[in-house]
């Protein structure tokens, strides 16, 4: 095409562009971090409320329902939502803004608490869903087998149950891959800066 530009002349006209210079000031960063930190504390405190409620609503199970393999799948499900709360708590929970530093302190403050959130975001199978999938999945089962119905349409519930479980946890992690990927930008933005 007559249009093109020899590979060597693509190269370093890419190369000599003008760049756009990111600036920030202390106090911006401060900010940015602060409402950051906030964030992920209300976050994490609707998670916790939400660990709780799987907690009494499971615990209900356990002394309500008949069928033990229900009741195992309720203390399985209890067990692991218990263990994604301590790992929410470990991987990440917000920590205190520095009230005071050098830009770069706070600059690379703010840098690290968002990689720590990205990295949680994108081991999210790991630690927040896959151990809850054990309990749920003999949860189902088990009320699937106490269900007073033909056969067919309990492994009809079952695989019904099982699907819808599925598709939710799938949509979980997807939402935080997209989370991962804007928390991504911004780590970028900061890099360019510490630069």
């Amino acid at each position: 095409m007559p249009n093109e530009l020899p590979q060597d002349e693509l190269c370093n006209a890419w190369q000599t562009q003008p760049t756009e210079n990111i600036t920030m000031s202390l106090e911006e960063i401060r900010s940015r971090a602060g409402k950051f930190q906030r964030t992920i504390w209300r976050r994490n405190a609707r998670e916790y409320v939400a660990f709780a409620i799987v907690v009494i609503v499971f615990g209900y199970y356990i002394k309500w329902i008949p069928n033990p393999v229900a009741r195992v799948g309720s203390v399985m499900t209890i067990a692991g939502a218990l263990y994604v709360a301590y790992q929410l708590h470990r991987r990440a929970s917000s920590e205190a803004t520095p009230a005071s530093g050098a830009f770069e302190h706070c600059l690379g403050f703010h840098r690290r608490g968002l990689e720590r959130q990205r990295d949680a975001l994108q081991n999210i199978w790991s630690w927040y869903l896959g151990p809850l999938i054990p309990g749920l999945v003999v949860f189902i089962a088990g009320t699937a087998i106490a269900a007073p119905i033909p056969i067919r349409y309990r492994v009809l519930t079952t695989a019904i149950s099982l699907a819808f479980v599925g598709v939710v946890f799938w949509l979980v992690a997807q939402l935080n891959r997209a989370g991962a990927r804007k928390l991504q930008i911004k780590i970028d933005e900061l890099k360019a800066l510490e630069q």
